[in-house]
């Protein structure tokens, strides 16, 4: 069997499009739905997701919060978590995963958070620093990674590897 990182590096040349549409055809034969929690990517997941016709049997929606008061007010990200670990932390992350899953009652949930630039880097998180979580049945899986690139560069990025993640661990059941 194929560890995360060797699934992970043979979807890395394939389509955001492509792995979206796996996704997809895994979701429906299982009867199983998903959601997304977006930051710095802005709705950029769901929007390509979308792209394709009939996603509304496997895709519930998504919450694109970019303030910490949508984070905490629509999926119950808690303050505490906000104060000690920064909005781009795998805490939040996770806590955004958690929270858009319990919230639009969905089997899947992913979320991404990070710092897409040009400003508001810093040294321990600087521009391009992005966190994921992917919630499901048995599985709680959070990771941080750095992309590097313009703005758009670092949010496509980011989708793409969000979409990659959640194949994996789909491939994995």
């Amino acid at each position: 069997m194929e560890s995360n990182s060797e699934t992970l590096k043979s979807l890395r040349h394939k389509s955001v499009e492509f792995v979206l549409e796996e996704i997809s055809k895994i979701l429906r034969s299982r009867k199983e739905n998903l959601s997304f929690a977006e930051s710095c990517t802005g709705g950029l997941l769901s929007a390509t997701l979308c792209e394709k016709p009939g996603v509304s049997d496997i895709f519930w929606g998504s919450v694109v919060s970019y303030s910490n008061e949508v984070k905490v007010n629509l999926l119950a990200v808690k303050e505490d978590t906000l104060k000690s670990f920064g909005a781009v932390s795998v805490q939040v992350a996770k806590e955004m995963a958690q929270g858009a899953s319990s919230r639009l009652k969905t089997n899947w949930a992913v979320s991404i958070t990070g710092v897409a630039g040009p400003g508001g880097g810093s040294v321990e998180k600087p521009v391009g620093t992005v966190c994921f979580s992917i919630v499901g049945p048995n599985i709680e899986l959070v990771e941080k990674q750095v992309f590097s690139g313009q703005r758009t560069d670092i949010q496509r990025q980011a989708a793409d590897y969000a979409a990659k993640l959640l194949l994996n661990q789909l491939l994995k059941l």
